[in-house]
């Protein structure tokens, strides 16, 4: 397959292709137009759901199933105002949508998106009438979803869970360039899914400050080693600005149930706490800023310094949502924060 990105003088992105059809799969994009991102900031709050449960995850990290499925209920519902979870994820996704769960699997079982908050987002996801087929939870690396719990499976009518090093996925042929960016998109995210649902974790990253939902998306990319100079800053706000990546996030689904507040992103028990919660928002950017509040009340439990005391304030979050970017709220006074305990 072949893409062709145009840019014409009104600041709109045409995808032309070129389609070649790979062994069990039906390319699920058609021409697409990509919107730029819109010059200045508009004055709406954004709203962010914390919703904590002392008793979703155990000590020893067994995670209730059937408790976090109603925390992510809550969540959806206080999000939307809809008295039905499955009617929230409507205002985000339709049944004829092709959607994928990206999740952070990079740090191993400890410190990684818990396949349960995955499962209960695909069950819901196909309650809300989104074929369980079209659903797919995905990461860069098929090895290492599967050392988290995944269980692969890229065909069959089933939820599909597979990797872009995957047979027959890998990564566009095509580099894009935006910005400070000049990658190759995972072809999950270019080509056979039309909307994403960002699935991270919550944790401290020795670079970025944090890792969150911004931070998730450099998982779509062939080269996210190039960008982590300056503290991954403006790399990972200009990745979330690429219009392929902009266009398609609709809603973030963050897991805080285990919340590492140093060393990472590497696992560290010692700096591991259970945080029991999960962050709901259609605004990442906002989801990131009340992460980073989240990881310093921590930190300060802890006996350790803020993060900006630390010399590792995350600026990306601040970045996107400057003009330029204008990805989102980065603003206590920006942010409508509920916080809900099941």
């Amino acid at each position: 397959m072949r893409h062709v990105f145009c840019v014409l003088r009104s600041g709109v992105f045409f995808r032309s292709q070129i389609v070649t059809y790979a062994s069990g799969w039906q390319l699920l994009t058609p021409l697409r137009k990509y919107s730029m991102p819109p010059v200045g900031n508009t004055f709406k709050k954004s709203k962010v759901v914390v919703v904590k449960s002392p008793k979703v995850i155990s000590p020893s990290g067994k995670v209730d199933q059937p408790l976090l499925s109603e925390m992510v209920r809550r969540g959806l519902c206080k999000l939307t105002q809809e008295s039905k979870a499955e009617d929230a994820f409507r205002h985000f996704v339709s049944p004829k949508d092709q959607v994928g769960l990206k999740v952070n699997c990079l740090a191993g079982k400890m410190a990684s998106t818990h396949p349960e908050v995955a499962l209960v987002c695909a069950n819901l996801l196909k309650d809300s009438g989104v074929k369980a087929k079209d659903i797919i939870i995905w990461d860069r690396s098929a090895s290492e979803l599967q050392e988290v719990g995944f269980t692969l499976n890229s065909n069959g009518s089933d939820f599909r869970c597979l990797a872009t090093d995957s047979k027959g996925i890998g990564y566009s042929y095509d580099l894009v360039n935006y910005m400070n960016i000049g990658s190759l998109l995972s072809r999950v995210i270019d080509e056979y899914t039309n909307v994403q649902i960002n699935l991270p974790v919550l944790k401290d990253h020795g670079l970025s400050g944090i890792t969150c939902s911004l931070k998730n998306l450099f998982g779509t990319i062939h080269n996210p080693n190039k960008y982590h100079d300056n503290g991954c800053d403006p790399f990972i706000a200009d990745l979330n600005a690429l219009p392929q990546i902009r266009e398609k996030q609709k809603l973030v689904i963050c897991d805080a149930l285990r919340v590492q507040c140093n060393g990472g992103p590497s696992y560290h028990p010692q700096w591991a706490e259970n945080f029991g919660g999960i962050i709901v928002s259609d605004d990442p950017v906002a989801v990131d800023f009340v992460g980073y509040q989240i990881i310093d009340k921590i930190r300060s439990k802890y006996k350790l310094p803020a993060l900006e005391k630390a010399g590792r304030k995350p600026k990306h979050i601040f970045t996107s949502a400057d003009e330029k970017h204008n990805l989102g709220k980065a603003k206590s006074e920006e942010i409508d924060l509920v916080e809900l305990v099941v």
